[in-house]
């Protein structure tokens, strides 16, 4: 039995080919493409759709006022652009980007103890592995290059994973005073976002006690991921923990036109801070600025 009407699928494949013909009048499609084709499918939401995403007005003018110009000859990072206005560096030689840098694999350090018998290290244990808690300045620890929340592997050979952090520390004070061989990660619970500051020298977020409490509507910290309920480690790969918020802002007023950012989520901080006291964080973790 024979069909009196056309089926609704034949009618949509009619639509498309007089859409496309209307379209492209010179380039016809021939008879044996009508059956291979079907309606597209919208992947991506269209530029008004986007007007208001989650919160941001990403296609207004907003987003572009107050945004930082360098010269030409003065970009240090190779950066992707909207409308010539920077976004944020993806790769290149920017001092503080390759300081903050968190490098994949694991990496083997010797570390020894001060004439006192100490490494200036202490640990702590989150989920059956060992992380560094606090590194003091001027001290062995420092001095190869651990840094706040490095994950340690091994000790002397030895397995780290499911230690307490009792255990550790009993590992660390039998140790050799010469040499104390560390398998280490670099800092697995944290990462980065790197910004742009604006003309006014801000980059877009409020911080209080060290957290990020807010981000600014169309600033480079929201254009670029940044995220609240946040502690922030480092500044261009400088440790700025328990410092207070005045002496954290003076560091990023003189870190540049281009910041990079050390982020961990607060839940994890505050388990990993725990026992520590404000007065030890400010004065006995190393605040140095790295070498070059």
């Amino acid at each position: 039995m024979s069909a009196l009407y056309p089926s609704l699928e034949d009618l949509k494949v009619d639509k498309i080919i007089q859409a496309q013909a209307r379209a492209s009048p010179r380039m016809p499609t021939m008879p044996s493409q009508e059956a291979a084709i079907s309606p597209p499918s919208v992947l991506y939401p269209n530029l008004a759709e986007l007007e208001s995403y989650m919160g941001l007005s990403l296609s207004s003018q907003e987003v572009q006022q107050n945004l930082l110009q360098i010269p030409e000859g003065d970009r240090t990072a190779a950066s992707s652009s909207v409308s010539g206005q920077l976004v944020a560096p993806v790769s290149g030689n920017n001092l503080g980007l390759l300081r903050a840098e968190i490098k994949p694999g694991v990496r083997e350090i010797h570390l020894c103890k001060d004439e006192r018998g100490k490494t200036g290290l202490r640990l702590r244990a989150i989920d059956k592995g060992l992380f560094v808690q606090l590194v003091q300045a001027n001290t062995p620890a420092s001095l190869v290059g651990l840094r706040f929340g490095d994950q340690i592997l091994q000790i002397d050979g030895r397995d780290c994973a499911g230690w307490s952090t009792d255990k550790a520390h009993r590992a660390l004070k039998k140790a050799s005073a010469e040499k104390i061989v560390m398998v280490v990660r670099d800092r697995p619970f944290q990462r980065t976002v790197t910004m742009h500051k604006d003309s006014l020298g801000h980059v877009g977020f409020l911080i209080k006690k060290g957290k990020i409490v807010s981000v600014v509507k169309g600033s480079s910290a929201a254009r670029n991921g940044l995220l609240t309920n946040h502690y922030v480690c480092e500044v261009n790969g400088q440790n700025v923990i328990g410092l207070k918020d005045k002496k954290i802002t003076e560091i990023l007023s003189m870190a540049g036109n281009v910041i990079t950012l050390t982020i961990i989520p607060t839940v994890i901080y505050e388990h990993m801070v725990k026992k520590l006291s404000p007065t030890l964080l400010h004065h006995s973790m190393d605040h140095s600025i790295p070498d070059d």
